[in-house]
């Protein structure tokens, strides 16, 4: 039975609005508030392949295979690193033709099952991208927190932390760059990752929580050396870094922010969840107020992750029209608030937390021109 299905026949079944609501709830933690990389995000639907050669690989025509850029192709026992779209190259009109970079692991076989996501690299970073590094531990509220250090020799870090349906594999994609410019680079696996300490609901609170996961992280920073660090987060990643912003102990020795399609309309973001999950148009009410009381979170306020008034150090927020999980509107307000600090970079036709696959150059050049003053 279809997830959205079983929801439905949940609560139908039972009696009475009260005991739909709980039903529905049961599938609101496990469906909205249990993003996974296994599962794509709403628009991330999965592809055929219909053919692939050393250099080109062939794929279903849909909005997400013709979208332009460099990601990740996950499947069954198989990952992939796609590139543009090639023209030009003889194909059947219900297909796309893709440049394929490379084949991390397992056979590109004609009828396999793929996802694009924002998710390019796999393993670790010397292993995927020749970059030696340290596996370190973090002292967290909850035990251990895992982490990649990539050293450097300037005393600013940059400490990332990935978002919904990701891993610490993730920010990956910015390590190259990062590591070019000599930056040391604390990659973070927090709350309910693999290997990271799990919470009793084994759900995500959207960065309400987790950020202190990331507050840790800091301690740790400038325990061993750091002047000051800039935090830069994905999705939920960059809803945990606003927050540390604003609430941790060592906000002093923050000197900036980079945000990737940071979660500022909480509530979209469980609408647009259990949407992609299939869970009936009717019962996203229950959902979102079941993911309410499931999270204590006020979901009614859009923005509300925090006050942009009370933000004290420039940020970099990357992020477009095409994300159908956090709406483009809520950080186009948020940065209209504080014009001063926030520089909003727009990229098109990228989806959630993918802004660096759209247009890699020109997303590692606004970085450039970010970092260079904090550095």
């Amino acid at each position: 039975m279809r997830l959205g299905t079983a929801a439905a026949v949940a609560a139908t079944t039972v009696i009475g609005a009260g005991a739909a609501a709980v039903a529905v709830g049961r599938y609101a933690s496990d469906v909205a508030l249990k993003p996974s990389p296994d599962h794509p995000l709403p628009g991330d639907p999965r592809l055929t392949v219909h053919s692939a050669t050393d250099q080109l690989i062939t794929l279903t025509r849909t909005l997400a295979s013709l979208r332009p850029g460099t990601y990740g192709l996950a499947g069954a026992g198989c990952h992939a690193v796609v590139g543009p779209v090639v023209r030009g190259v003889p194909h059947p009109a219900d297909t796309v033709v893709r440049r394929l970079e490379r084949v991390t692991h397992g056979i590109l076989a004609p009828g396999a099952r793929m996802l694009l996501t924002p998710q390019v690299h796999i393993g670790n970073p010397r292993d995927a991208l020749g970059i030696d590094y340290a596996d370190v531990d973090i002292p967290g509220e909850l035990g251990a927190l895992p982490a990649w250090f990539v050293p450097g020799v300037r005393d600013t870090w940059v400490i990332t932390a990935h978002g919904l349906g990701t891993t610490r594999e993730h920010p990956m994609v910015a390590m190259p760059f990062l590591w070019r410019h000599q930056i040391p680079v604390l990659d973070l696996a927090y709350r309910n990752d693999v290997g990271a300490p799990r919470t009793t609901d084994g759900i995500s609170h959207l960065g309400d929580s987790e950020w202190r996961d990331l507050d840790a992280a800091i301690r740790y920073a400038i325990r061993y050396g750091a002047r000051d660090v800039v935090l830069y987060g994905w999705s939920t990643g960059a809803t945990m870094a606003l927050r540390a912003a604003v609430n941790s102990a060592l906000r002093d020795r923050i000197s900036g922010l980079v945000l990737d399609s940071p979660v500022l309309d909480r509530q979209a973001a469980v609408r647009a969840l259990a949407a992609g999950r299939r869970v009936p148009r009717a019962l996203l009410p229950l959902v979102v107020r079941a993911a309410e009381g499931a999270t204590g979170l006020p979901l009614d306020r859009p923005a509300d992750a925090v006050d942009p008034a009370a933000l004290t150090v420039p940020a970099l927020l990357f992020h477009g029209p095409d994300d159908t999980v956090a709406p483009w509107a809520a950080s186009r307000s948020f940065a209209a608030r504080r014009e001063d600090l926030i520089t909003l970079q727009p990229v098109p036709h990228a989806p959630h937390a993918a802004m660096w696959n759209a247009d890699p150059d020109s997303y590692d050049e606004a970085l450039r021109r970010f970092l260079t003053p904090l550095m």
